[in-house]
């Protein structure tokens, strides 16, 4: 018994360290690429839906893809409303996990893990970074096929199997599927367990649904402490999460029979039928929502007000009609500088509030909108290029190398304010 718990602890700590190491392996991707994966999520609620989508299933967790998101909108690099479609599109991508291990890719971890590491170990920077996120996946899954080592013993458990049978109050399995997952931060790990004991035949879909309903209200939970640190848009997104949950788990409890006949017409499977649930609930909330984001926001806008500035992440001014001449380029090239001052002048204010009371929250908003100041100065310093082919009058050389000068120093000023920022964190920590 002592090590059945043992193997299943082991287990779970091995899937939240892989999920954990490759989310902040893939968030480092997607940090460098950011401003192209902003700027497909916005043009439309669908658009932003299919970026929830991918980033969840590359992330392979939609607590992380949330986190980043309630990080940008607090940052102002999106707005509250087109973050709406991004997290309903998480909530679609995280289900592929669990559909994983319903095809026993937990069979292969070790296979993962083996030619990761390799890769890892013996391959150059390219190869050895995707090596790093291969072993991390295996190593995740791997995680998830010692929890079912762990509980194969229990199929023979008279005790057990009596449990499981006996137990069909739909609202105990809700409480237990918010608790535990509130308590991992990650609604896969109870999910794909319930797979598993479904596989070895200890739960049915009756007393697994009602878990899975609730698992996915409580993988708000860590969306909801990243947005109680951060401004008043991340928490109107970390709120509306929450809310979509919930709207969905109300909807569903109430339909139980019908959802749960609906599930069994598509699979024979418990397994599949459980994965299956996962699914549908979140494309249910999709359902009702996806048409309804721009009402939903305005609502939650009048009911939580306040508004915090939406940062432009591309330059406002330096289009191509300004370079039809060197002077016109220079004047536009003035004007996107005198953006790069505010942002530098934002940073400098949020600064100056960490120093009276530091919150993570607002350390992050300083990260962000230092990162679209450095997009900014290479964007100038790329327009600043073209001018210098043009045949240049004295006083126009000599205003293009102030330029230059100017918005190197702009730069190295919020180089420092970040620095900064990270020496205060480190004092708080200490």
């Amino acid at each position: 018994m002592l090590q059945g718990i043992s193997l299943l602890a082991t287990g779970i700590v091995l899937f939240l360290f892989g999920m954990t190491k490759l989310s902040a392996k893939m968030q480092r991707f997607f940090t460098a690429r950011m401003r192209s994966y902003i700027k497909y999520a916005v043009r439309k609620p669908l658009y932003g839906l299919l970026t929830g989508i991918i980033s969840t299933v590359v992330l392979q967790s939609s607590s992380a893809t949330t986190v980043l998101i309630i990080g940008m909108v607090s940052a102002g690099l999106i707005s509250f409303y087109h973050s709406l479609g991004m997290i309903l599109g998480a909530d679609i991508g995280t289900t592929l996990t669990v559909q994983l291990v319903v095809w026993k890719v937990t069979e292969l971890s070790p296979l993962f893990i083996v030619v990761g590491g390799a890769l890892w170990v013996a391959g150059k920077t390219k190869w050895a970074s995707i090596g790093e996120a291969v072993f991390y996946f295996g190593l995740l899954f791997f995680g998830l096929h010692l929890t079912a080592l762990a509980t194969s013993p229990l199929r023979d458990n008279p005790a057990i199997i009596s449990f499981f049978q006996e137990t069909k109050n739909p609202l105990l399995g809700f409480g237990i599927g918010i608790i535990f997952t509130g308590i991992v931060h990650a609604s896969a790990i109870p999910i794909s367990i319930l797979v598993i004991l479904a596989q070895q035949g200890l739960v049915g879909l009756d007393n697994a649904l009602p878990v899975v309903f609730g698992a996915n209200i409580g993988t708000t939970v860590t969306a909801l402490m990243v947005g109680a640190v951060s401004g008043i848009n991340g928490r109107k997104s970390a709120i509306a999460h929450l809310l979509f949950k919930c709207s969905g788990a109300i909807i569903g409890l109430a339909a139980l029979p019908l959802f749960l006949s609906f599930i069994r017409f598509l699979s024979n499977s418990v397994a599949q039928q459980i994965a299956l649930g996962h699914f549908l609930f979140n494309l249910l909330i999709v359902a009702v929502f996806i048409f309804l984001l721009k009402p939903f926001a305005l609502l939650m806008e009048k009911r939580l007000p306040g508004k915090g500035d939406v940062l432009p992440l591309w330059p406002e001014y330096l289009d191509e009609e300004c370079l039809e001449n060197a002077a016109k380029a220079l004047d536009c090239v003035k004007k996107e500088l005198g953006r790069g001052v505010v942002l530098t002048q934002r940073m400098y204010a949020q600064l100056l509030q960490m120093m009276d009371e530091y919150r993570e929250g607002k350390r992050r908003d300083v990260l962000y909108v230092g990162w679209v100041g450095s997009h900014l100065r290479t964007e100038i310093v790329q327009y600043l290029r073209k001018v210098s082919t043009y045949q240049l009058s004295p006083a126009l050389s000599a205003k293009l190398f102030t330029f230059t000068a100017i918005i190197d120093d702009i730069a190295r000023i919020g180089n420092e304010i970040v620095s900064i920022v990270d020496l205060l964190r480190d004092k708080t920590e200490q």
